[in-house]
This record gives C-alpha cells, structure tokens and sequence, in this order.
C-alpha cells in the first residue's frame, strides 16, 4: 500500500508563487516516475509536469519556463515549485507516482490564482 500527502496549495496573486510538496509512504522499494496533474472546473485531469527516477523531466508547454518539479528520493518526495502563476492555472493539483508499474495518487491541493 502507498499513501500520498500532499501540501502547499492556496490562494495567491497573479505573479505569485507556491510550492506543491507530495511525501510518499508505505511498500515502496523504489518510485519510478513521479508527477504532478492538475485538474481545473470541467475539465479533464491533464499532466503538468514529470520526472524520472533518473532525474529526466518534462514540462506541459503552458508552464515551461515556470513551473519546476524535483525530486528528493531519501525522503520519497516530489516538489512542484510554481512561479509567475496565471489565473489560468487554478485547479486542483495531484500528485502520482509509479511503484511497480502501477500509479498512486495523492488527495490532491486546490491552487487559486486571483487578484
């Protein structure tokens, strides 16, 4: 069994930043790939950004250049660091990570972007 905790989401201005922070428990002998997803009002869950056991990452192109995810593998854990935030980057962001070739998902963090 895995269990995801994620933390740091909230309210914050356009031009702002945060700090998405997602802590892995439980059977894990080793994570694979690690991600975040977010998912605005009636809209499908979409990949924002993934990174590899090996350190590879990849960005969706609306958040190239601003949004950066990391990894500390002693601690289980996958960080999103979100800078120069849009309004258009509201939603509800999750975590995943793949174990054994399945993925596990964490509760997910509301992100509001608002003036």
């Amino acid at each position: 069994q895995v269990q995801l905790v994620e933390s740091g989401g909230g309210l914050v201005q356009p031009g702002g930043s945060l700090r998405l922070s997602c802590a892995a428990s439980g059977t894990i002998f080793s994570i694979n790939t690690m991600a975040w997803y977010r998912q605005a009002p009636g809209k499908q869950r979409d990949l924002v950004a993934s990174i590899t056991s090996g350190g590879s990452t990849q960005y969706v192109d609306s958040v190239k250049g601003r949004f950066t995810i990391s990894r500390d593998n002693s601690k289980n854990t996958v960080y999103l660091q979100m800078d120069s935030l849009k309004p258009e980057d509201t939603a509800v962001y999750y975590c995943g990570i793949v174990v054994a070739g399945f993925w596990s998902w964490g509760q997910g963090t509301q992100v509001t972007v608002s003036s």
